[in-house]
């Protein structure tokens, strides 16, 4: 499915100089979501996983569907202040300023195996924090999927640099 036709993009949102990829086209599309669910879903081919694992706020819908479609898990990673404790925090880097992470201590059992969900690779800041707490709680991850990547931020390669491991993504802009 040609998804690039369906997002919508918005200039200086949510400040100038920023072109804001809005997916909520998809997510009302019945079929369209559907088929995005399918694409990542063959993603995963061939990988044994445990649990999905979304990152605020985004990495939610498309997360727990695609464990939902599985028979898998969901776990989240959100926004400083939004889980009860205890928690484990890790800062990172936005494409337009800083924020923290945090997952709950007992989000996974000790050698899970995880796929990381994520809607956009920006700069990559999102994920590499959330692989730090993932590290942390002693998950395997199996992999990284996101829907866009946005490769003048070059995300996906600081990602794979720090990280060692391999994002894939649906759409590039």
């Amino acid at each position: 499915m040609d998804y690039k036709s369906l997002i919508k993009s918005t200039n200086d949102f949510p400040i100038e100089g920023i072109i804001f990829r809005d997916l909520n086209p998809i997510y009302a599309n019945g079929d369209a979501f559907n088929s995005l669910l399918i694409d990542i879903e063959k993603l995963c081919q061939g990988k044994t996983l445990d649990i999905i694992i979304g990152i605020e706020a985004r990495g939610f819908i498309v997360g727990a569907a695609l464990a939902n479609r599985l028979g898998i898990g969901f776990a989240c990673v959100r926004k400083k202040g939004k889980l009860p404790p205890p928690v484990i925090s890790a800062s990172y880097e936005l494409e337009y300023g800083e924020d923290v992470l945090e997952i709950s201590e007992d989000a996974l059992k000790n050698g899970n195996r995880v796929l990381i969900v994520d809607d956009v690779v920006a700069t990559g800041g999102t994920i590499i924090a959330s692989v730090d707490l993932l590290n942390t709680l002693k998950a395997d991850i199996k992999g990284i999927v996101s829907i866009i990547e946005l490769l003048s931020l070059n995300g996906s390669n600081k990602i794979t640099q720090k990280t060692n491991i391999p994002v894939q993504s649906l759409c590039q802009y």
